[in-house]
């Protein structure tokens, strides 16, 4: 039903109110106020009134009920009960989970054509936005050349040159120098290139080379060096994704070089009130990325969904979940002027994972909350995934409308979005407490007890004050090897192991640094952090410090933005003399894409068998995931990540010793070059200004020239290539039929593998670069592809053949089948350790079902669709676990995968299981919502499960055999 209808038509046409002052025209809008005359509405958190607007707006009577209405109206009573659904303003897609999702569109128009239906008519319902902002790699820092797969012809000049490349406008200048010449270059332009060369190069949007010396005209070689081999490592993608913006309706592709889709969400997407279809309505959104919660911090509901999930709702279909719970966060006290928001989201992730918010919403109150900018705010809103909550919102107040004064809203539009959530109850106050919200539960924390700490050295909940890293880095190489120690002997904890690099020697020792990163992901939305960074190096290098070479140092800021901030502040050369160049925009090392380390260090850390160390201002840093010889790992704020860089180790007392020594030899200490609070507050308010944000609106609409100038089909069906290595035609609608079947038992299956607890999507997804040796490996050398060309398991995901066979190639990953740990397994029948690919293949040639045995927490980590999906094409039908991630359990249950729960007090140890043992599952026909089950092994156990279908709508979705057969099946009707 058109929400423009006439008012009688709709089942809440009369809450429909109008919005009237002499600055902007009559708007309409729904008033949830109207639903009752008591003070129901007024008692409902924030974020609940927002879900109240959905469904009120959205009522049809059909996915949207009159019930789920008055059940979220009813919150105080039915939290935790009620199943309603939320019908989001946009989905936001990231281009790794991104593909996928459009792979799967683009496979769904083939099925249905061959069932006799027009394939126009999958099209994404909900407006979806896609940034192409994870394709980054790091093969270039500090400007060295390392050779990547694309060669230099010398004939053409440098290999830097862009496919978009144009002459320099006249005038520009190197400042570089030649080889045993002084002084800057004179060249301009072409004027004086010689014969057979380009003048000088450029990719759109980023600075000019000098064709002789290939030196930055004013931004680093770096970015545009590693810019050009993103663009042509991914040009099939990318081809990919401009068919898609011009074959779907109601979607928008961001190219990549622009943004990430954290910072696009930020400072382009949101609009805080929506308007469409003769309605104003507040901005609200879901995204194939666990961190789209950063956008709650400007009072956007959101959260992160599976791309499974995504994909339904771009179908048309809202988000079921149980009515939340609601905790209200009171911030009380005054924060140190030493305390980052770093500092001050790793303390309230700390607390709230303590205080037990799983799968809750947290909204924040009290004076506190008028301390924090809108930069810390979404911040903190950011790494709510980290203490496992769904969402945690900040109403929009003063302080968020001056954020949006200064940066993406006109007068006008101040005006509609003030006018409007003060209309609905929507604008926060903190004046009367009276009129504050009732939560489940209120928990207060004292922003005053915050202190400086990083995370580390493995996971990030474990927290470690600054001023104690010394003694706790000791203790983690004294404890057993576990979620913090390495079991270093203590006669080998002193070792100090040689080396040369560029001529000169050096040693490494335990905690040595090898690895900093000031990065995209969590920081960079927060101008303060990266100012202090800036500041910091600024003082470092005033004071006489530098970084060690051999340091893999890398700045890739989450958007131009960053950029342009650090550049006119006047921080970013002194960034780039401690070697943090601008290396690109995307997602870079937190994915693992990073370049080699160079072998002279790899060979030290061998040799003495180091535990070196990686530090970065990123949100995950799981053992390995960086460097397969970088075991230890550091969450830092990017001052932070500057200070452990110069001084060359984290087993270092910064109260105490000396952060470096200058030219002079005087010691200087980190209090010495660290900037004040008014110093970064001062820097922040001079430079981080309107005229920033709508260079970066003009920037993204323009696109890149390299874009703009790609190929791509006009056609209805994307014309697959059997060739290609990238984008291939999944199998999931191989077998669609307009009939549903009914629930099947799992017979006789055997364990595909047996794990224990906190297996993360990082051991299940594949991640980062391929192994040489791996399934994957083998896969795309049998299609005559050389290692330099394998690219990464992200940039893939549009190839179900290597993400299938990238399934649980973790090296990390523990086996119990096989007692220790990489990517294998027994096949039970025939004995023999197998990769896990391979022997599940076995399985599914044979018509052996599998299953999965393992332990707490089961997909714990980053939202990842092919966690589940993976699986699937393993034959995988169940995974009986003591607990699951939500996100994850909602994508096996979107793939037709059983979530299956041991009962309290259960788990493989105390039944006994060996995980040899073939299970039979007992489906019943008439399957209902957390229906427990009766499991029997082949040695005669007998024990119950708990399927954890949540709702009438997961087990639909199971019956269908997932999500998109559903979906597929609805356009068959």
């Amino acid at each position: 039903m058109a929400l423009g209808s006439p008012q009688n038509e709709h089942p809440f046409g009369d809450l429909i109110d109008t919005l009237r002052s002499e600055q902007y025209e009559e708007l309409r809008y729904f008033n949830p106020q109207k639903l009752s005359n008591d003070a129901r509405y007024e008692r409902l958190p924030f974020c609940m009134r927002v879900l109240l607007e959905s469904a009120v707006r959205k009522c049809d009577g059909f996915y949207v009920k009159t019930e789920d209405v008055s059940n979220i109206l009813d919150w105080q009573t039915q939290q935790n009960q009620a199943e309603v659904v939320f019908s989001p303003a946009r989905v936001l897609l990231q281009d790794f989970t991104g593909i996928p999702a459009m792979v799967d569109l683009a496979a769904m128009r083939d099925a249905l054509v061959k069932q006799g239906v027009d394939p126009n008519l999958v099209n994404p319902r909900c407006p979806t936005d896609l940034i192409v902002d994870h394709s980054l790699q790091i093969d270039y820092s500090k400007c060295g050349i390392q050779s990547p797969s694309v060669p230099v012809d010398e004939s053409q000049g440098a290999a830097v040159r862009s496919p978009a490349g144009r002459p320099s406008p006249r005038g520009s200048h190197c400042s570089g120098q030649r080889p045993g010449h002084r002084g800057g270059c004179s060249k301009t332009s072409c004027s004086d290139a010689p014969s057979g060369r380009t003048a000088a190069v450029q990719i759109e949007n980023t600075p000019l080379l000098c064709p002789f010396h290939l030196q930055p005209v004013s931004e680093p070689e770096t970015m545009i060096r590693n810019q050009e081999m993103e663009l042509t490592r991914n040009k099939e993608r990318l081809e990919f994704f401009k068919w898609c913006s011009k074959a779907f309706k109601n979607i928008n592709v961001v190219p990549p070089d622009i943004n990430t889709v954290h910072q696009v969400n930020l400072e382009y997407l949101c609009q805080v009130v929506q308007e469409g279809e003769g309605f104003i309505y507040p901005d609200s959104v879901v995204g194939t990325d666990s961190h789209t919660t950063m956008i709650n911090g400007l009072g956007i509901l959101g959260w992160g969904v599976g791309g499974i999930e995504s994909e339904a709702v771009m179908l048309g279909q809202p988000v079921s979940l149980t009515l939340p719970q609601v905790v209200g966060c009171k911030l009380v006290g005054t924060i140190s002027p030493l305390a980052t928001s770093i500092d001050i989201v790793l303390g309230i992730t700390k607390y709230l994972r303590q205080a037990g918010i799983d799968g809750k919403f947290v909204e924040f109150f009290g004076p506190g909350v008028q301390q924090l900018s809108a930069p810390d705010r979404t911040t903190i809103a950011n790494m709510c995934p980290e203490y496992s909550a769904t969402v945690s919102f900040f109403p929009v107040d003063d302080i968020t409308l001056q954020h949006f004064k200064h940066t993406i809203c006109s007068e006008e539009k101040l005006v509609v979005l003030e006018d409007y959530l003060k209309a609905i109850k929507l604008f926060r106050t903190y004046d009367d407490q009276s009129e504050e919200p009732q939560y489940s539960e209120v928990i207060e924390m004292n922003l005053s007890s915050i202190v400086p700490h990083v995370s580390g050295p493995k996971r990030p909940q474990d927290r470690v004050a600054v001023t104690c890293m010394k003694e706790d880095f000791i203790n983690c190489l004294n404890e057993k090897v576990g979620f913090k120690g390495f079991h270093i002997s203590k006669d080998k904890q002193a070792t100090l192991v040689p080396f040369l690099h560029e001529g000169a020697e050096y040693n490494l020792a335990h905690g040595s640094v090898v690895i900093a990163a000031i990065i995209s992901c969590t920081n960079n939305c927060n101008p303060s952090v990266m100012l202090a960074a800036g500041l910091l190096a600024k003082k470092a290098v005033e004071a006489g410090l530098t970084v060690k070479p051999y340091i893999r140092t890398s700045l890739v800021p989450g958007s131009g933005t960053v950029t342009h901030y650090l550049n006119t502040s006047g921080v970013l050369p002194f960034l780039k003399k401690l070697g943090f160049e601008v290396a690109g925009y995307g997602c870079a090392t937190c994915v693992g894409n990073t370049a080699p380390l160079p072998e002279n260090v790899v060979d030290a850390i061998k040799q003495g068998d180091l535990v070196a160390c990686g530090v970065l201002s990123g949100n995950r840093h799981l053992e390995g995931r960086l460097c397969d010889c970088v075991r230890a790992n550091y969450l830092a704020s990017p001052p932070l990540v500057v200070a452990y860089a110069i001084a060359g180790t984290v087993s270092i007392n910064f109260e105490t010793e000396p952060i470096g020594v200058n030219a002079e030899g005087k010691d200087v200490y980190l209090r010495d070059i660290w900037p004040s609070k008014e110093e970064v507050n001062l820097t922040e308010e001079n430079i981080v200004i309107a005229s920033m944000f709508k260079e970066l609106k003009i920037r993204m609409e323009k696109g890149s020239t390299f874009w703009n100038s790609l190929d791509s089909a006009e056609s209805a069906l994307f014309p697959w290539d059997p060739k290609s290595t990238y984008i291939r035609c999944p199998s999931f609608f191989s077998k669609l039929t307009k009939e549903v079947c009914a629930p099947q038992s799992i017979d006789s299956a055997y364990p595909l593998l047996f794990l224990g607890d906190k297996v993360t999507t990082d051991h299940i997804s594949p991640a980062g670069s391929i192994a040489r040796v791996s399934a994957a490996a083998k896969y795309l050398q049998s299609k005559r592809l050389t290692p330099r060309e394998f690219n990464s398991y992200g940039a893939r995901r549009g190839n179900d053949a290597v993400m299938t066979r990238g399934t649980f190639a973790s090296i990390k990953l523990q086996n119990r089948l096989i007692g220790k740990t990489g990517p294998k397994t027994l096949h039970i029948p025939s004995g023999q350790t197998l990769d896990v690919f391979e022997a599940a293949e076995r399985y599914q040639r044979d018509g052996v079902p599998l299953i999965i045995l393992a332990g707490k927490e089961y997909g714990s980590g980053s939202s990842r669709d092919w966690a589940a999906k993976g699986p699937y094409l393993l034959g995988v039908r169940a995974v009986i676990a003591e607990s699951f991630e939500k996100i994850h359990k909602n994508h096996l249950v979107g793939m037709g995968i059983a979530p299956l729960q041991f009962l309290p007090g259960q788990n493989a140890n105390s039944l006994e299981l060996c995980g040899k043992e073939r299970f039979t599952i007992n489906i019943p026909q008439e399957l209902t919502p957390r229906h427990q089950l009766t499991v029997t092994t082949s040695t005669g156990k007998t024990f119950s499960v708990m399927a954890l279908f949540e709702n009438d709508m997961d087990v639909a979705f199971f019956r269908h055999g997932g999500i998109l057969k559903y979906v597929a099946r609805s356009l068959l009707l």
